[in-house]
């Protein structure tokens, strides 16, 4: 227990002795807000009113955060690939999972600390710039007190944990940031494109099913949720599966190949 809570000091020395994951929270936190507040500033609702929904529109941001996040989670363990420190890490620490559960924990802790900004951030920004929604998909306005805005938005900040954590065990497989962040951004956004473009309804549904993004963000939902192609919070265990698989993969990769 010493040695994983010295493993864990130290992994939070690096990161906050340094300005770069600061500013990446920041700009995670003010993307998000900013991209999420145009969103909802960018709704009309003509005639019999909107059918979009109201909360999953204010967390549209959050698209553009986990790309902020991933790199984040990139450069955590890329870095030390990079500059040789991480020959300096694994001989402080010769228990490798030792060493990956630190970075876990002291990586995930501020993502999730900023999510609940970013994410709170946006929801308020939904209420200012949305208009009511009498007659719409759901019967009012945003608010932030519901039991479907409170489970997207709690959602939302766990996804962006997991995006991180995803993240981090596909740097600590392939050890490089550039092809890292390359798999990681493919797999979150090329998905879409793909579900996008096939027209056989059966295979779109099973790669929305399966897609990291798009099953994860399933949890943003409050309209129509009979529609969705997984449920909310079967989503997010989609992307839980995802992080899971990467973490073991990088572990396994950091016992077997970093001596």
């Amino acid at each position: 227990m010493t040695r994983v809570l010295l493993t864990m000091h130290a992994e939070w020395t690096k990161q906050r002795t340094v300005a770069g994951p600061g500013l990446l929270l920041l700009a995670a936190v003010v993307g998000t807000v900013a991209l999420g507040a145009a969103a909802s500033a960018a709704v009309s609702c003509p005639g019999a009113g909107c059918t979009a929904d109201p909360t999953k529109t204010s967390l549209t941001g959050v698209l553009l955060g986990q790309a902020v996040i991933a790199l984040l989670a990139v450069l955590t363990v890329g870095s030390e690939y990079s500059t040789g420190m991480i020959g300096s890490t694994l001989i402080a620490t010769p228990k490798r999972w030792v060493v990956l559960a630190a970075k876990a924990v002291t990586l995930t802790g501020p993502v999730l600390v900023a999510g609940i900004f970013a994410v709170l951030g946006s929801l308020v920004m939904g209420v200012v710039f949305q208009p009511d929604r009498a007659g719409g998909a759901r019967e009012q306005g945003l608010t932030l007190g519901d039991a479907l805005s409170l489970r997207a938005a709690a959602g939302s900040v766990l996804y962006l944990g997991l995006i991180a954590l995803f993240s981090l065990g596909v740097a600590t497989s392939v050890r490089s940031s550039a092809v890292a962040i390359g798999i990681v951004l493919g797999l979150l956004y090329v998905f879409p494109i793909l579900a996008a473009v096939i027209t056989n309804p059966d295979w779109q549904r099973h790669l929305k099913q399966i897609a990291p993004s798009i099953a994860g963000l399933a949890i943003q939902a409050t309209a129509n949720l009979d529609d969705l192609p997984i449920s909310p919070w079967a989503g997010l265990g989609v992307l839980g599966l995802w992080a899971a698989g990467a973490l073991v993969l990088g572990g396994i990769a950091l016992e077997l190949r970093d001596t």
